[in-house]
């Protein structure tokens, strides 16, 4: 396939790094991948740019949990927007939704207003919205490049009759990007389904933490998530999505 998208996401410099080596076309730099990414500190994107030129979009969520916002919260979705198109990230990953599951048209107005010159994304709010055609439509009419989406399943696997409607109906006016459990198997799977052109995957491994003593019984977050267990993305494994998708 020619032209095609391997978006890495990734909220370390070492993964950022990886994932250029392994053949990444851009990065989606986020912060706390472990609960679906937040919104990065520029610090990590001043880091990565010392070591590397690859394209980088920033992922613009300032919390866990839904994609509808406080007036507090919509305000600080906005300051970042501005914050990252002043240190010249290419591109925004942003969604906001309303109660009842539609676009918030009107925030999202001033959101591409602000990120006027860079590529956007409409995030995996998406995958939460009401209705996925008529939200792809208002994307589109918003001047969105992007949405990222697994098909409104857990997985892109599952996602995939829906992933394959949506590009056809987007007809081109829109990129339909694949994520959510995405590998080199994966794009095997549901590329002749979806024929997507653009796939989103983080190539993660866990690592063990390089702590010797290990105070038990303490947590700094969810008792469920080890404080001594590291996500970082593999380069081999965004290598092999990328050979696969050469052979497309």
């Amino acid at each position: 396939m020619k032209d095609y998208i391997l978006e890495a996401c990734v909220d370390s410099v070492e993964s950022a790094l990886a994932a250029a080596r392994g053949g990444a076309t851009r990065l989606e730099l986020c912060g706390n991948l472990i609960i679906g990414g937040t919104t990065p500190e520029p610090g990590l994107y001043e880091e990565i740019r010392k070591h590397s030129d690859i394209r980088i979009h920033a992922l613009i969520r300032p919390r866990f949990g839904d994609f509808c916002y406080t007036d507090s919260e919509f305000a600080i979705i906005r300051n970042a927007v501005k914050t990252y198109k002043k240190l010249g990230a290419e591109g925004v990953v942003i969604g906001i939704l309303k109660p009842d599951g539609t676009l918030n048209m009107e925030q999202m107005k001033i959101l591409m207003e602000e990120a006027e010159g860079m590529s956007v994304t409409l995030h995996r709010a998406f995958d939460v919205c009401a209705d996925p055609f008529e939200t792809m439509e208002q994307a589109i009419s918003l001047g969105i490049d992007t949405i990222l989406t697994s098909g409104q399943q857990n997985n892109c696997r599952l996602g995939a009759e829906l992933l394959g409607q949506l590009v056809e109906k987007s007809a081109g006016r829109i990129e339909i990007q694949v994520g959510s459990g995405v590998d080199a198997d994966a794009i095997k799977e549901v590329y002749p389904v979806t024929k997507a052109r653009a796939f989103h995957m983080s190539g993660k491994v866990t690592l063990d933490s390089e702590m010797i003593y290990r105070k038990e019984g303490v947590s700094m977050g969810l008792p469920s998530l080890s404080e001594y267990e590291i996500w970082r993305t593999e380069e081999s494994k965004i290598r092999a999505a990328k050979e696969v998708l050469e052979t497309l």
